[in-house]
């Protein structure tokens, strides 16, 4: 089996609380990682995010259970230095190979896949940053509360994996549009990125959740197959 070609594109901006982290890997063998991973503020966030994004760039894998094991030890060790109050971050992960997308999630960075005519966003909201075994958060609890789901991957898929600085800023509607009708992954990004700073210039209140756009540090994969 060959790979479904794919080209992606990444943008980041950290500027708000350097708290995001994100990992794209081309691990060979027909196989792909891309990471987002959104630490929580004022809780160690910063550098949960980035020690896992390390060791799963560090980290042998081969098979979703591979990053899962990588999830859980990086579990174990926040737990007992932070006690589920620090060394908190979300993981929103997938594993692509020949012809199946796996999926990973802990906390409520979402993951969109986009067909032409039809999309999933996949998230494991559970809410209350700091309710004990209530959350997914890694390092939220001794033991490691994942989401985990498969697709089958097909040629023209789009993913979207984002921390919710993107998702909050922009309707579903807008990041369905944009991501559908755009030629390359470059040009998705650049566009979502201008949409979230006009947003955010604006401070309008988005319709749909009644709240203000709020700033966030923004990180995004775009892949396209």
């Amino acid at each position: 089996d060959i790979m479904i070609a794919s080209s992606y594109n990444s943008f980041q901006d950290n500027s708000t609380h350097g708290e995001d982290s994100f990992v794209v890997r081309n691990l060979g063998e027909n196989l792909i990682l891309d990471v987002v991973l959104d630490g929580v503020t004022g809780h160690g966030g910063g550098e949960a995010s980035q020690s896992v994004a390390q060791a799963l760039e560090e980290a042998q894998i081969r098979t979703i259970d591979d990053v899962i094991a990588v999830l859980s030890d990086m579990n174990d060790d926040f737990f007992q230095v932070g006690g589920g109050k620090y060394l908190l971050t979300t993981a929103s992960i997938a594993l692509y190979d020949t012809e199946t997308i796996y999926i990973v999630n802990a906390g409520d960075s979402p993951i969109y896949h986009i067909t032409p005519d039809s999309h999933r966003h996949i998230v494991s909201r559970l809410g209350g940053i700091l309710k004990s075994g209530g959350t997914k958060l890694i390092g939220a609890d001794n033991e490691l509360h994942l989401s985990q789901t498969e697709i089958p991957l097909q040629s023209g898929d789009k993913m979207v994996i984002a921390s919710d600085g993107v998702s909050d800023n922009v309707s579903l509607q807008e990041l369905l549009q944009i991501t559908r009708s755009a030629p390359t992954p470059e040009a998705a990004s650049t566009e979502l990125k201008v949409l979230i700073d006009d947003h955010l210039s604006q401070g309008l209140a988005p319709q749909i959740t009644g709240v203000r756009y709020r700033h966030d540090d923004q990180t995004a994969i775009i892949r396209f197959f």
